[in-house]
C-alpha cells in the first residue's frame, strides 16, 4: 500500500484532504503531520521565517523517517520552502497548488487571485508567474485580499469567511477571465463564487489530490 503523508500548517485542511483521499484514493494509506504553529508564525511575522522553514523541513523529514512514499504539502504560504525541499527530500514531494496554477496559466490570460492572508497571496502570484514563464505564456494577475477571512474560519465562522471572500471578489471579477483561490481552506466557496462572479473559479484541494492519484498510477505502472 502506498503511504502518503500530508503535511499541514493548519488543522482546517485535515478534514477536506481526508475526505478527498477517501473518495479518490481509497487504497492509499493517508497520514497527517500538522504543525499549526507554522502558519501562526507566518501570520505574526508576515513572512516565512528561517525558524518556520527549519520546522517545516523537519516535518518533511519526519514523513521520510516514518516510511512515506509521497509527501503532499497542503499549505500555499510555505510553497517556496516545499519547492526547495524537493531538491533535498529523497522521496516525491507534491504541492497542492501546482495543478491549479498550471491549469490557470494554460487557460487564461487575465487571472484573479483571491486570498485570505497576504502571506499566501504573494506566493500564489509568484507561482502563477513562474508557471507562465515555464510555458511561455503572458499573463496578467489581479490580486484580491479578503482581510479577516482566515481568522474567521479559524474560529469556525464560515459565514463571515465566505462573505468576506465574496466582497473581495467584487474588485477583481470584472478585470479577469478566471479566479484562483489561493488557499485550500477557501475551496468550499468555489461553486458559490463562480455563480456570483460568472467566472471560472479554481481551488486546489481536488486538483491536488487528483495529481497525487495520477502520480501514484504512473509510479505503479513504471515499477
Amino acid at each position: 500500500m502506498i503511504k502518503v503523508f500530508a503535511v499541514h500548517t493548519a488543522l482546517a485542511m485535515v478534514e477536506p484532504v481526508t475526505a478527498l483521499f477517501k473518495e479518490h484514493l481509497p487504497d492509499a494509506k493517508l497520514n497527517h503531520i500538522v504543525d499549526d504553529s507554522l502558519i501562526q508564525e507566518v501570520i505574526e511575522k508576515n513572512a516565512v521565517t528561517p525558524a518556520v522553514a527549519k520546522r517545516l523541513m523537519s516535518c518533511f523529514q519526519m514523513a521520510v523517517d516514518a516510511g512515506a512514499d509521497i509527501i503532499f504539502n497542503t499549505c500555499s504560504s510555505v510553497g517556496e520552502i516545499a519547492q526547495v525541499a524537493r531538491k533535498i527530500i529523497p522521496i516525491p514531494l507534491l504541492k497542492i497548488d501546482d495543478p491549479m496554477a498550471i491549469r490557470a496559466v494554460e487557460t487564461a490570460d487575465r487571472i484573479g487571485v483571491l486570498a485570505t492572508l497576504p502571506t499566501t497571496l504573494a506566493p500564489t502570484v509568484a507561482l502563477l508567474k513562474t508557471m507562465a514563464i515555464e510555458r511561455k505564456r503572458g499573463i496578467e494577475v489581479v490580486e484580491g485580499l479578503a482581510e479577516g477571512a482566515f481568522q474567521a474560519v479559524m474560529v469556525g465562522d464560515r459565514e463571515k469567511h465566505d462573505n468576506l471572500i465574496l466582497k473581495a471578489s467584487e474588485a477583481v471579477a470584472d478585470k479577469v477571465d478566471l479566479i484562483v483561490l489561493a488557499q485550500g481552506s477557501m475551496a468550499k466557496i468555489e461553486g458559490r463564487l463562480a455563480e456570483v462572479t460568472g467566472k471560472t473559479v479554481l481551488s486546489s484541494p481536488l486538483s491536488g489530490v487528483l495529481a497525487v492519484k495520477k502520480y501514484i498510477k504512473d509510479m505503479l505502472l513504471n515499477e
